[in-house]
């Protein structure tokens, strides 16, 4: 018998649930909590299957009855209700956050999660909050490599050949982040690749030539300004490392009685975990330096907050008024010249020199067997190399007096 409104708000609770039918494989089901669910059952290639359709009386029996044909109209068309079903979901889904702004914001979270550096999540914010501007409130699935175009332009126009290039691979990350999460399917950033122009690249400036070397490393420990300064350019010049390895780094890190320092994946740019030996000189430098911090701060603190590192642009500025132009020398030039010297030396083996400057092996296989290999090298080629710093200093300290006395007379 099919069941009337009547019927149904006579049906009481039990210890157990039970089910009182309707028609065409509709019943409710009461539950010992006293509430009432709608649910269809029905076969579908050869399968029992089961639709839920929500509590009565929120649901009434005529919208019961009415979703039940509904489906069972699906069933004579040979298509699943419950498949149906699914696909509302995800399209409510989508569009409830499938706009382009709320999906960028659900990937910088997840960067967070991973533990990315804070100085990648701040560009990265800056290149998406200038993103929304333009596709913010624009559904994912919509936009057309011809939208994105537009934003990367509007960069391109205004000479910033660099953002616009780095704009477009993070737009990249967003809908790709999309299509993994299943809001959309296509990446249109994917066409535009060669559409924009082209940044001329051009490599950091680095002195490489043994007598100027000499020359910056004597301005360096001629250096007026702040100790901590003068005492970190040496160490960029003795360890070869990126300038925010060092400027971030802590004591935790350094190990001086077995003269090395391990660098934590979360501080290093490949995300892996970098360890260098400590040579005489950089364990003096570090020696000096603890008379001038905190143990339990940072190793190169800045003179007006020591719980904060030194800037970013502390390095270059004071290269440049020791008279070093940015076209002649910058911090991370320290890499270059390293790299440069010691591969002319001829003394150590290229990998060792790679390993040395952090660098990863594209090769994956390779990179893999090579993890543990060219310690003792690097162990000998970091005392050399600053061995080497000292002799060209001391070359240069020599050539200074000798031009003093040829002055005097």
């Amino acid at each position: 018998m099919p069941l009337t409104d009547i019927a149904l708000k006579k049906l009481e609770s039990s210890e157990r649930p039970y089910k009182r039918s309707d028609q065409n494989g509709l019943y409710v089901l009461v539950k010992p909590n006293g509430s009432k669910h709608w649910h269809m059952k029905y076969r579908f290639n050869n399968k029992e299957k089961l639709m839920s359709y929500g509590p009565y009386p929120l649901i009434s029996l005529k919208e019961a009855r009415e979703k039940r044909d509904r489906d069972r109209k699906l069933l004579l068309e040979g298509i699943d209700p419950s498949t149906v079903k699914k696909e509302r979901k995800l399209a409510a889904e989508i569009d409830a956050r499938g706009r382009f702004d709320v999906l960028a914001g659900e990937l910088l979270e997840k960067n967070r999660l991973e533990g990315r550096a804070e100085n990648t999540l701040k560009k990265k914010s800056w290149l998406i909050e200038m993103a929304n501007k333009d596709l913010g409130k624009r559904p994912i699935m919509e936009i057309t490599p011809s939208e994105v175009l537009v934003v990367l332009k509007k960069q391109e126009k205004a000479g910033n050949l660099e953002t616009a290039s780095r704009l477009r691979t993070t737009i990249g990350e967003v809908f790709r982040y999309a299509i993994a999460s299943g809001i959309t399917t296509n990446d249109p950033t994917i066409p535009l690749k060669g559409a924009l122009v082209r940044k001329r690249v051009q490599s950091r400036a680095a002195i490489t030539d043994p007598v100027r070397l000499g020359e910056l490393l004597e301005a360096i420990d001629a250096y007026s300004g702040y100790r901590v300064v003068s005492l970190s350019l040496k160490l960029l010049a003795i360890l070869h490392v990126r300038p925010g390895e060092l400027r971030h780094a802590g004591w935790d890190e350094f190990d001086l009685e077995g003269a090395k320092w391990v660098i934590p994946a979360s501080r290093m740019k490949m995300r892996s975990e970098h360890v260098a030996p400590l040579p005489r000189q950089a364990i003096k430098t570090l020696e000096e330096l603890q008379g001038l911090s905190h143990p339990d701060a940072l190793v190169l603190p800045s003179q007006s907050l020591k719980i904060k590192p030194l800037s970013e642009n502390t390095f270059n500025q004071a290269l440049r008024k020791m008279g070093f132009g940015k076209e002649e020398m910058t911090a991370h030039g320290f890499r270059a010249t390293f790299s440069t010297l010691a591969n002319e030396s001829g003394r150590w083996n290229p990998d060792a020199i790679e390993r040395a400057l952090s660098h990863q092996d594209a090769n994956e296989i390779r990179k893999v067997y090579a993890r543990g290999t060219y310690w003792d090298e690097r162990v000998k080629m970091a005392q050399w190399w600053a061995d080497y710093l000292d002799e060209l200093q001391l070359l240069q300290q020599l050539q200074l007096k000798a031009s003093e006395r040829k002055e005097n007379g």
